[in-house]
């Protein structure tokens, strides 16, 4: 095997056991809630005029998929729908008290996780970040020159 296979291994190694783990403690604590969920839920909180444009824009779903979401989230009492005075056509959410709990648990979650590798990243020097950051940084250009040679128009953050 060569050394680009056994990175690229390597790193799909890292990212299954974090995602593994990431995923098994929030399941754990945010029972009854499914990552969609979660992850909607997050964006609500985070983002000003949160609408299914925007959702589906963000989550790289279908306005179709977005609406049963947050229909769902809605009648679960996590997030309300609400219009801005100027604007009775376009549909926003927020967050109810209960939504603002979760959100709050899972913002706590991920402080936990980052404690969690803490340690590990405390032995990392510097130079060792630079020349992963600039790994990242090469391959994601270079996968991105892949991407726009099939002529597909995506943002990295909706993958």
């Amino acid at each position: 095997m060569s050394k680009e296979e056994q990175a690229m291994m390597g790193l799909w190694e890292i990212f299954k056991k974090k995602m593994w783990l990431d995923s098994f403690k929030m399941k754990a604590i945010l029972k009854g809630y499914n990552p969609s969920e979660i992850h909607c839920i997050a964006y609500i909180g985070e983002a000003e005029d949160s609408n299914v444009t925007k959702l589906a824009e963000s989550f790289d779903m279908t306005r179709g998929a977005i609406s049963k979401l947050t229909k769902k989230l809605v009648k679960k009492g996590l997030i309300e729908s609400c219009q801005k005075p100027y604007n009775k056509k376009e549909v926003y959410f927020k967050l109810t008290e209960q939504g603002k709990a979760i959100y709050n648990i899972h913002e706590e979650m991920h402080k936990d996780l980052k404690n969690r590798d803490q340690p590990f990243f405390e032995q990392v020097t510097e130079e060792q970040l630079d020349v992963i950051l600039g790994f990242a940084e090469k391959y994601n250009t270079h996968l991105d020159a892949e991407i726009k040679k099939l002529g597909i128009d995506i943002k990295s953050d909706n993958l």
